[in-house]
């Protein structure tokens, strides 16, 4: 019997909804069983789940935890098959699934494209592009009135910004989109699984080749250019699932992200006043506090015990899967205090992991933080009367456990301020 089958008597189990019909219902269920349960994904494959603020950040840190999928038991052994549906989300070689040396080497090449300073020049082009997006919400309307945000806004808008920033031509987009819905998708069939698999690194390659006839200032350009200096820096794989990462996290969690915060300020009118009325600029606050109350990965895979681990008062043994619940966290009392299941944009700021921790956080989060803000503000400015088009509990969550977020976030834009669009600042 491997690890990924053993059992422990003393240590809960809750089976994952694949559909993510209810990710805070099910993180409630997680904190509420204890610091480490054993979680079902699906097809009967078994990982853990560290469900505090304080156990998370000590496995995100740990020494003796990897990132490399091939450390999976349950993996190597073939117990999770190729046609599994959350194998998009695991098995890929890039600075996610790396350790050491090899992990500070492909994030370095990122990072000398995404510069801190490049994000902040970035700033005029994502507010005129959040400007040209809402002002053209009205077309968008429905005969009932109501224009879904999420469609016209919240996806546009970041899958602009990341695929100018990697280099992905227009034509290219509209199929980057489907193959990223659907490495996302818990309930995706076998055929289904394994025709993304071959589609998405069809396409990559094909970027990559357009690329190296085509060199510009993007992410391909600069990964093309350092395997044409030293191809023994970094392989094809790494070149293709480095781009794939940088596509599917730019442009889904920041999509995410601005849904659920739209989505909670619509649901929340009492702080949607609080924040039209701020003296302050309060956007990046409700940013922030969206991220740690409705986080856009509610599941993040997955970490493999190098040896045995005890953690939480229970030992996971070497070469088990074990997920981040982010939903869970994020409203841990224990880190966020009493009221962490109640959104309130006047909360004392508090660390919360919606964009992980240790050497693997986030790179891309200065960008999405300031795409999500942007895009608030203009919106609000533009139409300070929006409001929800459909009951809070008709919407449909999106099928996946790892991804957190609804389908579609109908509203209606009432009238224009007449100081329209002149309150985001460039």
């Amino acid at each position: 019997m491997t690890a990924s089958h053993r059992t422990a008597p003393h240590v809960p189990v809750l089976r994952l909804d694949p559909t993510g019909a209810d990710h805070q219902g099910e993180a409630a269920q997680l904190r509420e069983l204890g610091p480490v349960v054993q979680v079902i994904l699906p097809g009967e494959v078994k990982a853990w789940a560290v469900t505090t603020h304080r156990l998370v950040s000590e496995l995100v840190t740990s020494p003796a935890v990897s990132k490399d999928w091939h450390r999976w038991t349950a993996l190597r052994t073939g117990q999770v098959p190729d046609d599994w549906p959350l194998t998009g989300m695991v098995k890929v070689t890039n600075m996610v699934t790396a350790d050491g040396e090899d992990h500070h080497r492909l994030r370095r090449v990122v990072t000398q494209v995404l510069t801190p300073a490049r994000v902040k020049t970035m700033r005029p082009q994502i507010t005129a592009l959040a400007h040209r997006l809402v002002h053209e919400l009205p077309r968008h309307a429905h005969p009932d009135g109501a224009v879904d945000l999420r469609e016209h806004l919240a996806y546009p808008l970041p899958m602009a910004v990341i695929c100018d920033v990697i280099g992905i031509p227009d034509h290219h987009r509209p199929q980057m989109r489907h193959l990223v819905q659907s490495i996302f998708d818990s309930t995706a069939a076998p055929d289904e699984v394994l025709s993304t698999q071959h589609l998405i690194y069809a396409l990559l390659d094909q970027v990559v080749d357009e690329r190296r006839h085509t060199p510009g200032t993007d992410l391909v350009s600069a990964l093309i250019s350092v395997q044409n200096d030293s191809p023994d820096t970094l392989s094809t794989a790494e070149l293709t699932g480095t781009l794939w990462l940088m596509i599917s996290a730019g442009h889904e969690t920041t999509l995410s992200l601005i849904t659920n915060a739209l989505r909670a300020l619509l649901t929340h009118p009492d702080q949607l006043r609080l924040a039209l009325n701020a003296d302050t600029d309060i956007w990046p606050v409700i940013v922030e506090e969206t991220l740690r109350w409705d986080a856009p990965i509610g599941n993040f895979l997955a970490r493999y015990p190098t040896e045995d681990l005890r953690i939480g008062g229970v030992t996971i043994p070497a070469g088990d899967a074990v997920l981040a619940p982010y939903s869970a966290t994020g409203r841990d009392t224990a880190q966020h205090g009493p009221t962490a299941g109640r959104f309130d944009i006047t909360r004392p700021p508090t660390r919360h992991l919606a964009f992980g921790g240790g050497p693997h956080v986030c790179l891309g989060a200065p960008l999405a933080r300031m795409e999500a803000a942007i895009t608030l503000e203009t919106l609000f400015t533009a139409y300070p009367g929006l409001s929800l088009a459909a009951p809070p509990e008709s919407l449909v969550p999106v099928p996946s456990l790892i991804s957190n977020s609804v389908q579609s976030l109908p509203a209606r834009l009432d009238r224009p301020a007449t100081t329209h669009f002149q309150g985001a600042r460039p």
